[in-house]
């Protein structure tokens, strides 16, 4: 199993879900339908009812296999969001996925970008993963902002990728390599030294991205 930290900076952490966090998930849940439900995945064989209970379960059975590590995502010490850190392959490709939400009240006061910070880092310095990725929505500007933050390169259009608010969607694809932040993700972004740029999309992906 792999290990799931408590990590913090400033009035930002991260921590392990837990069961007992299913009635503090499902009020978010239901406070901040309408904020989330643009960018919540969705079966493409139809309706399911989620089962947040169920849902912590499964994500804390594939944490004890090795493949995921899920966060509940604090600001001030209260539960504003998740982190997933997914599909986590070791060997010679070393590398994992990351995907969040927060609430509304949370948006602004930086929660996201630092928990994403702390998550990578860990991956990077603990677990010795190489690579990390982020798959966003192209009109999901808030999440384009924390890659933006963060220095995360751009690296492509996945056309039709992930199943999301009821369609398939196209996502932009953000990459990290250990190599390019030994002093951490977190200290390269508070430091102010992510170089400039370097987490935007270029204008032409912007482009393509708006053709059907």
């Amino acid at each position: 199993m792999t290990t799931i930290p408590t990590l913090a900076s400033g009035r930002v952490g991260i921590r392990p879900l837990r069961l007992r966090d299913t009635r503090d998930l499902d009020r978010a849940l239901a406070e901040n339908r309408s904020w989330l439900r643009q960018w919540e995945a969705t079966n493409p064989h139809g309706f399911t009812t989620i089962d947040v209970r169920s849902s912590i379960r499964s994500l804390q059975t594939n944490a004890r296999a090795g493949l995921g590590l899920p966060f509940a995502i604090e600001l001030d010490q209260r539960f504003v969001g998740q982190l997933n850190v997914s599909g986590i392959t070791y060997g010679s490709l070393a590398s994992a996925t990351i995907g969040y939400w927060v609430t509304q009240s949370a948006a602004g006061h930086n929660a996201t970008p630092t928990a994403v910070a702390l998550a990578t880092d860990h991956c990077f310095q603990r677990l010795g993963l190489h690579r990390m990725e982020i798959c966003i929505r192209p009109e999901n500007g808030p999440s384009l902002r924390v890659v933006e933050k963060l220095g995360f390169r751009y690296e492509g259009l996945r056309r039709r990728y992930i199943h999301i608010n009821g369609d398939w969607r196209d996502h932009f694809c953000f990459g990290l390599v250990a190599e390019e932040v030994p002093e951490g993700v977190l200290r390269r972004w508070l430091d102010g030294r992510v170089p400039p740029g370097q987490g935007s999309v270029p204008p032409e992906a912007l482009a393509e991205a708006a053709r059907p």
